[in-house]
């Protein structure tokens, strides 16, 4: 099958110069809100990058649930492939990818668990029935079938009764700011590319690198 012909011209948008004076937070921040207006479902979801203990690289989805001075928020279980790639490596790579606006921003940064406090927090704010999945859940672990996996689901449901407690694996993660790339599409795929790094005064150093 052949995807050569499968082309588009990216017209929507243009990084200036002058954006590399802005506050990469800020910048992103505008950027999501402007995306989340548009309506779109899992406007927070982004590609998640970790290196196993012998170096492979693995991504999946995951979904932005705040944004800290220090970083991006995001819950997961500690001891899913993630967690466990996490424990190994602390170094991640986050990619945001909106194509309705032509943009995508790559992130990259260390991660380290949040508080207990505000893990406990969030995970009792989230509805029941996503308490009781991560509850039931020992993720990325094998089981013989989706039966099997609906039977555990509900054998938890009924030993707990609706009150549910955040359990000790499972919590958050803080990626940290240290890199991020703004893309923007443009014509003839000379498209823009702002790169903003913090320095060891933790202030922000820019530049524009060649599509």
């Amino acid at each position: 099958m052949s995807l050569q012909d499968d082309r588009k011209e990216y017209l929507n948008g243009e990084l200036g110069d002058e954006f590399l004076s802005e506050n990469p937070r800020e910048l992103f921040s505008a950027w999501l809100e402007e995306y989340r207006l548009l309506g779109n479902s899992d406007s927070t979801a982004f590609a998640l990058s970790t290196l196993s203990k012998d170096g492979t690289p693995d991504s999946r989805i995951v979904l932005l649930k705040e944004i800290r001075d220090e970083g991006f928020v995001f819950y997961t279980n500690y001891n899913s492939k993630k967690g466990r790639d996490i424990a190994n490596n602390s170094n991640v790579h986050a990619l945001f990818f909106w194509p309705e606006i032509e943009r995508q921003i790559r992130v990259k940064g260390k991660v380290k668990k949040i508080s207990r406090i505000d893990s406990e927090k969030y995970f009792l704010s989230r509805p029941k029935l996503s308490q009781l999945g991560a509850l039931s859940s020992s993720q990325s672990e094998k089981i013989k079938s989706r039966t099997d996996l609906e039977l555990k689901f509900d054998s938890y449901k009924s030993k707990s009764g609706g009150d549910y407690q955040c359990p000790e694996d499972w919590g958050g993660y803080c990626l940290s700011f240290e890199k991020i790339e703004f893309w923007q599409g443009r014509r003839s795929r000379m498209h823009d590319r702002l790169v903003f790094e913090i320095k060891s005064n933790s202030e922000w150093s820019s530049f524009r690198v060649q599509p």
